[in-house]
Formats: structure tokens, C-alpha cells, sequence
């Protein structure tokens, strides 16, 4: 090929096979602790936690709802043998209960959380962890006055695409981050008609993308976001109220994060996320974020196909879990902690402003 020819093409390089480099991104497991866990809240979600819960072997002796219906179906169905109660109140009265799991959306939640951290209770918190920063460091002030761990199911942390990234990147493996870009078409008209969805003004961009934010955070660990920039649209076919089309640029000294939302895709729905450093590149693709079989490792030295174990929906519910009950044991901070995402929220709630005001948002540095 001539000069001319090869004008505007990447430089052609040759690569090889290599062996896959060892990660560990399986979900983490306490080594003995296994305490009574109580589960409030027992809507559609809460069958993935108890699921996953039961196929590790940890202990759900309550579960709490307003409608006692409900909480006595996920009983039968996974834990036969706990105690439902209407009110969670008398759960916080029980010495076998030393872990609560609350589920009710945020503005429902708040009260139960410091209501559980009043009555000396390990939290797990459904996200978004708070709707107010400052609620957010109230919790945490009280979990430090407590002495109670109190952490945020962020489960896409424990996916197995994001952890074998977080992992592979902590290890040094691609030296330093240089991008992240996140690619998400998939089909979310489920949503359709249910009012808690529906009246949200950022559905995607807030209680679907928190999650990429708290992992935008997470993989970036301990640098420090300068600016962020987002838009939502709302096309003309949507079968739902919120914009289904979003995006969001969060800006680093020397680093840049991207993603892009599209949640009205019926055909040909795609996930990839791709992970640049300065001496490799991480790319994980499936038909949907709990569909990511493989991990494409590329590596100075050559690239290897790594098979993942494990999906969101499994690893990621047992992760946080897990994470926390490690935590608990070994005294602690959970590495899913509300203290660290209050970083990932701010994010998200900056990418917000932006959305609304068509300008980007510049972050403070924290104190």
C-alpha cells in the first residue's frame, strides 16, 4: 500500500495469542461470619436478593412489607423458615438480626435507614443510596457514631465484566486509565405504565445510570473528575414519558469518561464497554448487561479472550452481599460503601444539572 493509500489508517500491527493473565473477579465470601440477615421490602426486586442469598447460604431469618402478601410469597418461595413482619420497626427489635437489606424507593427508604442505624443495624442500602448529598452524610456520620458498616448495592461492581475491569486495572494491568466509554442499546419499555418509572424526568439517565456512574468512579478510583457534561431526549415513537436517549461526558485532568444511552431499542441491542490505558485496552461486548461473556485482554504482548463465569444478575447481587458481610468480619470499610458513593451520586446528580441546563457542570474538589 502506498503512502497516499495509507494516509488517515491506524498504523497496521501485528499481534499474538497470549495466556490470560490471572484476575480474580468472582464475588467475594465471608470466611465464617454469617449472620441474620432482614430483607425489607419485598417488590420485584427483591427476588434477585434472595436468590442469590440462598445460593450462598446466608442466613434470611426476616422480611418486611406493607402488604404482608407479598413478603409471604418471596417467603415461601426462598426462606420458609423466616418471620414476615407488616412493620419493620419489630424487626429492629430482634437480637438475631444483626443485617438489614432495604429496598423501598429513596424517598420511602430514607426513614428506614436511619431508623435501622438508630437501632444498631449493618446496612445494605438499595440504590441510589439518597436523593439529598447531605442526607447521604448524615447516614454516614451516624454509621461512623454507631459503628456499623453501612454500604450501597451498586451490584454492578460485582458483575463479572466490571469486576474482572476493576480488578484487572487495579493490578496495574493496563497501566493508567485513559478512557472509558460505555455503549448501551437495549429494550426498556417494560416500564410502561408503572408510575414509579414514569414520572421520573431521568429515568435512564438518573435510576438507570447510576449504576455506570458509580462504575465510571470505581474504575477511575482515587482521580479526581473535573467536569461533567449531559444530555436526555425524548424521541417522538417513545412508548414511556422519560427521555430514552442520554449521554454524559465526565472530564479528568487527564482522562475522559463517556457514555451513551439508547432505552428504546427493540432490535439488535447491543453493551460494550471499553476500558484504554496506557498499555492495553479491556473491551467487554454482549447483547445486554447481563448477557457479557467474554473479556478482550490486548496487551503489549499480545491479546487473549478471556470466558467470564457468572452474570450481573447473579455475581452482582451476591457481591454486595458478600462484600459487606467481609467487611463486617474483618472491621472494615466495604469497598461499596455510602461514604465512596457519595462521589458516584454527585456525579450522577451533576450529570443531571447538566441534562437540565444544557451547560456543563464543574465539580468541586472534596475538602
Amino acid at each position: 500500500m502506498s503512502e497516499e493509500e495509507e494516509y488517515g489508517l491506524s498504523p497496521e500491527k501485528k499481534t499474538q495469542a497470549i495466556e490470560p493473565p490471572p484476575v480474580d473477579y468472582l464475588p467475594p465470601r465471608p470466611r465464617e461470619y454469617n449472620p441474620g440477615i432482614a430483607l425489607i421490602g419485598t417488590g420485584g426486586i427483591s427476588e434477585f436478593h434472595l436468590k442469590n442469598y440462598r445460593n450462598c447460604g446466608y442466613r434470611v431469618v426476616a422480611l418486611s412489607n406493607r402488604t404482608p402478601a407479598k413478603a409471604d410469597a418471596m417467603r415461601d418461595k426462598f426462606y420458609p423458615d423466616a418471620t414476615v413482619h407488616q412493620d419493620y420497626r419489630e424487626i429492629l427489635e430482634r437480637d438475631d438480626v444483626e443485617v438489614v437489606d432495604v429496598t423501598p424507593h429513596p424517598a420511602d427508604r430514607l426513614p428506614i435507614l436511619f431508623d435501622c442505624l438508630q437501632a444498631g443495624k449493618h446496612l445494605l442500602s438499595q440504590k441510589p443510596f439518597v436523593l439529598d448529598l447531605e442526607e447521604g452524610k448524615k447516614l454516614v456520620g451516624l454509621a461512623d457514631e454507631k459503628g456499623l458498616k453501612l454500604a450501597v448495592n451498586q451490584n454492578g461492581r460485582w458483575a463479572p465484566h466490571f469486576s474482572y475491569m476493576r480488578n484487572a486495572i487495579s493490578s496495574g494491568l493496563i497501566a493508567e486509565v485513559t478512557s472509558i466509554d460505555f455503549s448501551l442499546q437495549w429494550d426498556q419499555t417494560w416500564v410502561k405504565g408503572i408510575p414509579s418509572f414514569e414520572e421520573m424526568d431521568h429515568l435512564i439517565l438518573f435510576d438507570f445510570a447510576v449504576h455506570w456512574f458509580d462504575i465510571a468512579s470505581c474504575l477511575m478510583a482515587e482521580r479526581e473528575p473535573k467536569k461533567v457534561y449531559a444530555s436526555a431526549v425524548r424521541h417522538s415513537d417513545q412508548v414511556y414519558k422519560p427521555p430514552a436517549l442520554a449521554s454524559a461526558i465526565i472530564d479528568y485532568p487527564d482522562a475522559q469518561v463517556r457514555m451513551s444511552f439508547n432505552a428504546h431499542c427493540a432490535l439488535g441491542e447491543e453493551d460494550v464497554t471499553t476500558v484504554v490505558g496506557t498499555k492495553g485496552t479491556l473491551r467487554s461486548r454482549g447483547p445486554g448487561l447481563n448477557d457479557q461473556p467474554m473479556m478482550e485482554v490486548h496487551l503489549e504482548e499480545g491479546s487473549v479472550e478471556v470466558p467470564l463465569e457468572g452474570s450481573w444478575f447473579e455475581s452482582g447481587f451476591q457481591g454486595t452481599m458478600g462484600e459487606l458481610l467481609c467487611a463486617i468480619e474483618d472491621d472494615r470499610e466495604p469497598s461499596h460503601g455510602a461514604r465512596g458513593n457519595l462521589r458516584s451520586l454527585e456525579l450522577c446528580f451533576a450529570a443531571l444539572k447538566s441534562a437540565d441546563s444544557g451547560l456543563p457542570v464543574t465539580l468541586e474538589c472534596p475538602a
